[in-house]
């Protein structure tokens, strides 16, 4: 049999269906205007954005901090942990000001289309938004040019992603690549090329 893009992203489509039931799928995709998102069941929560990382601490502390359980909320059917009552209350107040861009999945992958990783480590704030990254090489890539990577993102976000299912467009993406798509290769070769990776 030969396999098209097309009879690939059916095959893709039909595993993504079979596994409807599964806990990642349901995590990460809420009945809600926050889906898809860039979460696990894990700690008592059926929703746990970003493994429980204080999502306030990156915009007041410009840092990666994770929270506790004893401070959590729900907002739009998810669930976050904040390190302190008061990280608690300035969510709780501004829920929007504080969510991670894209549902806190890599931001270099929603430049291609493709809901898919975010470390709650990996992240970098600009005007006011925070945005999650994959990796030190991800978030240097998108940093190369990162107006117009910033305004790609916003494009598939806004355009093909929110609302959607996350498997479902990741496994469209994968096969159906958009026409600036690079392999985690050629990024690591331009950031090396522009003397953008450290150490």
């Amino acid at each position: 049999m030969i396999f098209t893009r097309t009879n690939k992203l059916l095959i893709a489509a039909s595993l993504v269906l079979g596994l409807s039931g599964c806990t990642a799928m349901t995590a990460q995709n809420p009945a809600s205007e926050l889906t898809p998102v860039n979460a696990a069941a894990m700690e008592g929560a059926d929703r746990l954005m970003l493994f429980g990382a204080d999502v306030v601490a990156y915009i007041t502390q410009n840092a990666y901090v994770q929270g506790k359980s004893e401070f959590s909320s729900t907002y739009q059917d998810v669930d976050f942990h904040f390190a302190s009552a008061e990280h608690k209350a300035l969510f709780d107040a501004e829920p929007t000001k504080y969510i991670p861009q894209y549902g806190g999945y890599c931001a270099n992958g929603i430049m291609f289309g493709i809901p898919w990783g975010g470390n709650a480590s990996d992240f970098k704030v600009v005007n006011g938004k925070t945005y999650i990254f994959g990796g030190t090489v991800s978030q240097a890539a998108f940093e190369l040019e990162l107006d117009k990577n910033i305004a790609l993102s916003d494009e598939y976000w806004n355009n093909e992603i929110k609302g959607n299912n996350s498997f479902i467009q990741r496994a469209k993406r994968m096969v159906i690549r958009v026409p600036h798509y690079k392999t985690g290769e050629e990024q690591a070769a331009e950031v090396k090329a522009a003397g953008k990776l450290g150490t």
